[in-house]
């Protein structure tokens, strides 16, 4: 591993460094990919990683190819202590608003870890239930904590493998590529054949 990517991973784990210096062994880094697209569930990643982790390239899902993506996620799960995720479809997007589903994610994936966490890294998101376990919410996580980028991978991956297999189904609509979002293609098609059941009702009303 180069000097300069040693570096960069020693910055992403500062925060997490100091609360292992308070003696807290399990830190969960939380994190979701889904809140903007026109179609699709909202994923959120929670995972526990030991505190020797170093994986190259961990980073703001949004900054890695989805081909180092995918890599990265197999090095992250073979290495946590416990990972999760938690998956709200588009009916309940529709039913009860992006950012209540977001934080419903949240409790799921929580409650899927086999680890209890002692405290939790999340990404921008405040007012959660958290199952009573104490929280910091960092704004910008992905690309401030190594626990919080490693969360985001494993929503994003997750989050895109759910939207390759729709594209299946619907091959229509091209989610295999844009994976929902509101891109001037995605648009157009919604407008020429209206949408399918995977489409957020509340987020196409204007062109659907």
């Amino acid at each position: 591993m180069k000097e300069k990517e040693i570096e960069r991973l020693n910055n992403l784990k500062e925060e997490e460094n100091k609360l292992y210096k308070q003696n807290i062994k399990y830190i969960c880094g939380i994190d979701e990919a889904g809140r903007g697209p026109l179609a699709g569930p909202v994923v959120v990643g929670a995972v526990i990683l030991p505190e020797n982790s170093f994986i190259e390239g961990v980073n703001d899902s949004k900054k890695i190819s989805e081909k180092k993506r995918e890599k990265i996620y197999e090095q992250i799960i073979e290495e946590a202590i416990a990972y999760s995720v938690g998956i709200v479809d588009q009916k309940k997007i529709d039913e009860i608003n992006i950012l209540n589903a977001t934080k419903l994610g949240v409790k799921i994936a929580l409650e899927g870890l086999k680890q209890k966490p002692e405290i939790i890294l999340i990404d921008a998101l405040n007012n959660i239930d958290t199952l009573g376990i104490p929280y910091i919410s960092v704004v910008k996580g992905d690309t401030k904590n190594y626990c919080i980028s490693a969360a985001s991978i494993i929503a994003k991956v997750t989050r895109d493998r759910i939207m390759r297999e729709w594209d299946e189904i619907y091959p229509i609509y091209g989610f295999a590529r844009h994976k929902g979002y509101g891109t001037a293609e995605h648009i157009r098609i919604i407008k020429e054949n209206g949408a399918c059941k995977l489409h957020r009702k509340t987020f196409i009303k204007n062109f659907s």
